[in-house]
């Protein structure tokens, strides 16, 4: 496991919300570890340390190693949820699932456009229309994958990508098994669009003059020979 897939820990010997909101005034995310039918671990993590892992986008799907005390003790985990301030989004608790390399789990993975500038689609102007930002699978924790690459490249305008077109790890399946769904769509350019839309309606302003400058004139020789 990498260095940074290890999040350093200390346990927290109370619990409930007086001593998570205590461990908070102290700087630190109160969390717990549970799951396999063991006891669950009451710990802290640093803030700062928590957040760069939320921000970098595949927290809900990367096993950590948790280490306690320094490395005294340790927990393989996979993060399920965290509790955020409904003001500031700062971390407020979080619950990490202990996990062996059998467990099955259902987890979100974000998806990666790849080699956008080598589509013919959005060469012409196209736009990426993302219908599915993350796809849920189910997999044992040691094949989740980091990232579903979708790959654009060749696309043209109208084209779709499904999830028959992606790779994925062996044994990773979508929750979603009954229809082949779309991930991304290459759109007409919308400008283009907009100005045909405004080219009709030019054109209906045009044909309407010429039809009341043809009534007009109408009027005016029935009017010269009265």
């Amino acid at each position: 496991m990498s260095e940074a897939n290890i999040l350093e820990a200390e346990p927290r010997e109370r619990v409930g919300k007086g001593a998570a909101r205590a461990t908070r005034r102290a700087g630190r995310v109160p969390c717990v570890i549970y799951g396999a039918k063991r006891d669950p671990v009451a710990i802290s993590i640093g803030p700062l340390e928590l957040r760069k892992n939320l921000q970098a986008g595949t927290f809900f799907s990367t096993v950590y190693e948790v280490k306690i005390n320094g490395g005294g003790d340790s927990e393989r985990v996979l993060p399920r949820e965290v509790q955020l301030h409904p003001v500031t989004d700062v971390p407020q608790h979080v619950d990490f699932l202990r996990v062996s390399s059998a467990t099955k789990v259902t987890v979100e993975v974000p998806c990666e456009f790849i080699n956008e500038d080598e589509c013919e689609g959005l060469k012409r102007g196209g736009v990426l229309n993302v219908v599915r930002y993350a796809i849920e699978v189910l997999c044992v924790v040691d094949a989740i994958p980091q990232a579903i690459v979708v790959d654009l490249a060749g696309l043209d305008i109208g084209d779709s990508v499904h999830f028959s077109h992606v790779s994925v790890p062996d044994g990773v399946e979508p929750t979603i098994s009954d229809r082949d769904f779309t991930i991304a769509t290459i759109a007409a350019p919308t400008v283009v669009e907009e100005e045909e839309a405004e080219e009709a309606e030019d054109l209906e302003g045009e044909e309407g003059a010429e039809g009341e400058g043809a009534e007009g004139e109408a009027e005016a020789e029935g009017s010269a020979e009265e």
